[in-house]
């Protein structure tokens, strides 16, 4: 019997993503997308690969509370999502809510989903918080060499503008990022603290935007706690992710024109200084998928007792 999902905050990139994912999936069912600013219109008329008569509601917290749904993900902008938690907790505790906001990530009291660091810590929650593009990639690069660190890992990232979602702003604006690299919130980003958070140590951030659409990459300088080779460290990346579908790790530096459209996040490029105490690894994932809506549907399947990888291919 197939399990039912609706969807809040339908319209962003994202949305479009996730939207597909559910409707290719053998045993979920979408049974509602909400937008305000697309309500009314058909869903297929917005999103491409997308067969059926579904039109987007605007339904409001308690509305939403109100479905029937199994399982609920919020595809909302920060600061958005509490009414319609609190309207779920209050009306249909049980029904399964995935947050792709930032507004749960420091909440202990939400599971915070990256499944392949903290899938042990799963307990049957049923409110589960979607960690950011950028962090997923940056604890997937830190996780495994955390015990070897003397300092703070020094993460560059690039992402594409879809990473600034669909409120028009110069770092989504095509024509200002024409050969261009824009920088933005070089210090106290979310992802930063984010990741500072989960990993227990701190991080430091850079983030920049680029005129591609869609995929991000992040470059972390580590420093070791004494000489260690590549051959050394490669062998904790692999242990760590050897079975991980939709974590790969190689020899050599992802791209991410070869990431674009993927669900898994490459790992490689590693680099060791001449003196072994200081090494360089390279994370690039797509944004929207394993960095979103990838990751929430391997979240929703676990909560829902399904398959953790069931309608994601890989």
């Amino acid at each position: 019997m197939s399990k039912t999902v609706g969807l809040i905050g339908a319209r962003g990139h994202t949305g479009a993503e996730l939207i597909r994912l559910i409707a290719g999936h053998p045993q979920l069912e979408l049974a509602f997308v909400s937008s305000r600013e697309l309500d009314g219109a058909r869903v297929d008329a917005h999103v491409d690969g997308y067969e059926g008569d579904l039109r987007y509601t605007r339904l409001d917290a308690n509305e939403a509370a109100t479905q029937g749904t199994d399982a609920v993900i919020l595809a909302l902008p920060n600061d958005a999502s509490t009414p319609f938690v609190e309207a779920i907790d209050a009306q249909a505790p049980e029904t399964v809510v995935v947050d792709l906001s930032a507004d749960r990530r420091f909440d202990r009291g939400w599971y915070y989903g990256l499944p392949e660091l903290t899938r042990e810590r799963y307990r049957g929650e049923k409110r589960i918080s979607n960690p950011g593009c950028y962090a997923t990639a940056i604890q997937l690069a830190v996780a495994p060499m955390k015990e070897l660190l003397v300092g703070p890992p020094v993460c560059f990232g690039v992402s594409g503008y879809s990473g600034a979602g669909t409120t028009p702003s110069p770092r989504n604006d095509p024509e200002q990022l024409r050969d261009n690299l824009m920088p933005y919130s070089l210090v106290h980003h979310m992802h930063e603290r984010e990741c500072s958070f989960q990993l227990g140590i701190p991080v430091e951030f850079m983030p920049h935007v680029a005129p591609h659409f869609r995929g991000l990459t992040v470059t972390c300088n580590l420093y070791l706690d004494r000489s260690r080779s590549v051959e050394e460290l490669m062998q904790r990346y692999r242990s760590r992710y050897r079975d991980e579908p939709l974590v790969r790790v190689q020899d050599e530096a992802p791209w991410v024109s070869r990431i674009a459209g993927q669900h898994y996040a490459a790992i490689g490029g590693l680099s060791v200084a001449p003196d072994g105490r200081r090494a360089v690894v390279v994370a690039c994932l797509d944004n929207l998928l394993k960095g979103a809506a990838t990751q929430a549907l391997q979240n929703l399947n676990r909560a829902l007792s399904l398959p953790e990888l069931e309608g994601i291919p890989h």
